[in-house]
């Protein structure tokens, strides 16, 4: 598979893919007061990586997290990429802290399988593979 340029820009990394994964703590103000805070864990997948991930369904089949990110993410344009919310949860103690922290090691931890499918890919079309 060789890339395009229009591809290689998709990856948003210059070498390789490059996504992200946030934890955000988001603050919903009420006329002059917080009323609630919230932690939420999102997403971020470069265009590429999602487009070439959803192309080959079929290998993540037993992954029910690829899985869930395919169905649940949307286009935010080619800055964003697929964007979807892996956790969403009311900050009332610190057991919503640990469980966020936990949704975000596993929203990194498919990430990275799939860059991993994507490199790959990649790095045989271009012959550096044995």
């Amino acid at each position: 598979m060789k890339l395009t340029h229009k591809q290689r820009d998709q990856l948003w990394g210059e070498d390789g893919p490059y996504s992200e994964a946030w934890m955000v703590f988001e603050t919903r103000i009420l006329d002059d007061s917080v009323s609630r805070v919230f932690l939420n864990v999102e997403v971020h997948i470069n265009p590429f990586t999602y487009r070439f991930i959803k192309k080959h369904r079929e290998v993540f089949a037993r992954d029910p997290m690829v899985q869930q990110l395919l169905d649940h993410s949307e286009f935010r344009g080619q800055s964003h990429g697929y964007v979807t919310s892996a956790f969403l949860d009311e900050y009332t103690d610190d057991s919503v802290m640990e469980e966020a922290k936990q949704h975000l090691e596993y929203a990194k931890s498919t990430i990275i399988k799939m860059h991993k499918y994507v490199l790959e890919a990649i790095l045989e079309s271009e012959g550096k593979m044995n």
